[in-house]
Order: structure tokens, then sequence, then C-alpha cells
């Protein structure tokens, strides 16, 4: 999908609902049909103000995704939701949902799935007689700790399977819902088998509502790193996605008061806009920073070859060209500057302490 042409004068973007991150619904670049508005004449109800969230049933039969990106530092994750209700405008997992016939845009925070089974069907997997242990990542697509979390649990049922089979497991989060399951955390960390990533993207908090909508204030999310890390569970940062020109200037501040709240380490990836998520994001700038637009697009160009997007391997996290090395090379010195490791590599957890669960959690284990 090539960048279309930048918003002609006049042409208002289209303006979010209360609470979404996004106004626009393009179709499924895999939908047969095509939608197209146009002005018939005729009397029409005026869209929902608030569109409420709708929550389906992920029937998908296999809960652990594998990767052998060379970009990644881990080869497993598990996401227990399709679709992410923080809303936030960059999140490269979007065009993902194109894959259930839905749209990228507003469908994508508010037509959500989920697998009532997710807990029983990782049993299974880890009791597989072929599986071999490594750390797995949930929120390595959407977070894990989003609201409907809350009234699911399917993250914390999850984390129960894990500490049975003494699983290691690296959580990346923007939520202090995270905190609700400080217990299980403990008892994982006490076994040197989790680790917990806060991704904290700007310190302004306005523009972190209209950036992330739904996620937690970034001070709840510093307040998070500071308890996580009283808590003796080793804890990160991830200043991420850096936007040149909108909230890289925030990126010192971000590694600064991380290391004041306790985390260990932090890691800085580049914004990635893949597919449907050029137009979304270019959308968005135009209807919340008209004045700097086209300013922060040249920026990401000038990071990503001339285009909007580079996908290459060894390249799209980190970008290439000049506005690129600046950004790294701030980053690499606000990093010795207050002490804190690079997150280059994964979390270096145990695994030598897997034991399989039982397939069926009724059968008792013969490790107990």
């Amino acid at each position: 999908m090539s960048d279309r042409p930048a918003r002609p004068p006049g042409d208002p973007a289209p303006q979010p609902p209360r609470g979404r991150g996004t106004g626009a619904n393009p179709d499924s670049r895999y939908s047969e049909h095509t939608r197209e508005g146009v002005d018939d004449g005729w009397w029409q109800e005026a869209p929902e103000s608030d569109p409420r969230t709708e929550l389906g049933i992920d029937t998908s039969r296999s809960i652990i995704s594998r990767n052998d990106s060379p970009d990644i530092p881990f080869d497993r994750s598990v996401n227990p939701y399709r679709g992410c209700e923080h809303g936030c405008i960059y999140c490269y997992a979007r065009p993902t949902h194109a894959w259930l016939g839905l749209s990228p845009g507003l469908d994508f925070e508010r037509r959500l799935f989920h697998k009532p089974d997710a807990a029983a069907q990782l049993r299974r997997a880890l009791a597989a007689p072929g599986y071999r242990p490594a750390t797995l990542v949930l929120g390595a697509n959407t977070d894990p700790y989003q609201p409907i979390e809350r009234r699911l649990g399917s993250t914390r049922a999850i984390l129960d399977v894990l500490l049975e089979a003494r699983h290691p497991v690296a959580i990346t989060t923007k939520s202090a819902l995270v905190l609700r399951d400080l217990p299980l955390l403990r008892a994982l960390a006490a076994l040197d088998l989790v680790a917990v990533q806060m991704s904290v993207t700007t310190l302004d908090p306005a523009l972190a509502r209209r950036l992330e909508p739904r996620a937690a204030s970034p001070q709840r999310r510093l307040q998070a790193v500071a308890a996580l890390a009283a808590a003796g569970i080793p804890t990160g940062v991830l200043v991420s996605p850096l936007i040149p020109g909108l909230t890289d200037h925030d990126m010192e501040r971000i590694v600064a008061a991380a290391a004041q709240a306790g985390a260990v380490r932090a890691g800085a990836l580049l914004i990635r806009l893949p597919l449907e998520l050029k137009d979304l994001f270019r959308d968005w700038l135009h209807a919340h920073y008209p004045d700097r637009a086209e300013k922060v697009l040249s920026l990401i160009r000038q990071c990503r070859g001339g285009a909007l997007n580079a996908p290459a391997f060894g390249e799209r996290m980190t970008g290439t060209g000049p506005v690129a090395a600046l950004l790294q090379q701030r980053f690499r010195l606000a990093l010795r500057r207050h002490g804190l490791a690079r997150q280059d590599s994964g979390w270096q957890l145990c695994a030598d302490a897997f034991r399989p669960p039982a397939a069926d959690p009724r059968q008792l284990s013969l490790w107990d």
C-alpha cells in the first residue's frame, strides 16, 4: 500500500469519537467490496458519539504465536486479545484486524476478541511432549492488560498456568492494571521467571490522551514502574514509539523518570506505519496537530528512505539516515547518564525450572 497524497486543503480529517483513537474505519484490505460515503440527499442518523465496545470469541485453535524475526529478541508470544481498547493511533498491530475482515481503524479498538479457553489452550501447549521452554512474551501484539481484562481475567489465568509450569514470561503493557497481579508476579520473580516492560510514549498528559486515549496516564505508568520495582520485579521502560517532531523531545526525560522509579533497563523503537496505518496516522496528525503534521511526516520519511514505512529487517525498528541516527545517539547518551541497560536483547530469565503442567488441571502432577 503506497503513500497517498497529502490531504487536500479544506478537506477535514475525521474527528475521533470521544475516548477513541480514530474516527476513520477504512475497509479491510481483504474485503471483496469497498464502501464510499456520498451525500445522496437522504436524511441519515448521526453516527454514535461514543460507539460501544463489542466482544467476540476468538475461535483459533493455537495459543502460542511463533516468529523468526531477527529484529525481535524472542521467538514466542501469547496474545490473550485481538484488537485493543487503548486505541493507540500508532499501533503497528492495527492492520492485523484486516485478517478478520474488519477495519484497522475504529473496529480495531471497539470490536475485540478473546479466547475463553486461553489458559486451557496454553496448558495443553506446555504439556505437549515436544515442548521446549523459552521466554514467552505477553503483549507482543495487543496489550494483555487492556480494560476488558478487568472483567475477563484471561491474562491472570495465563499467569497462573505459567507459574504452575515454572515457565519464564516477559510482559509488555501500558496499563497500571498489571499491579492487580502483583502477588503472582512476586511468586514468578522469586524463581527468576518474570520481567515487566512498561511502555511510555510521552510525559505530556494532553498528548497522551490523544495518542493513547484509553491507556493509563504517563504518571500512572511511572508509578506502576516504581511499585513493580519496589516489589522486586525486574522492570524496564520502552520509550516507544519515538515520533520525531512530536514525542522525541520527551525521550531523555522519560529515561530519567524511569531510572528514578527503579527501572533497570530501557528500549526505544521508531514509529512504524505499515499498510493502512500510514493513512490512519496521517489523518490523526491533521485532525489534532494540523500546524505540524507535514513536518512530522517529513521527519518520518527522512528515517524511512523517503517513505512512511520501510519494513526491511535490521532497519524497521530504528530507521536509517541522519535523523534516526541522532535519535539513537541521544538515547544511548541518556541511558549512560542514568545508568540503565539497553533493551536490545531479551530478558535473561530462567527456563531450567520448567515442569510440564498436567494437560487436565484435574489430574495430579508427578511434580507435586
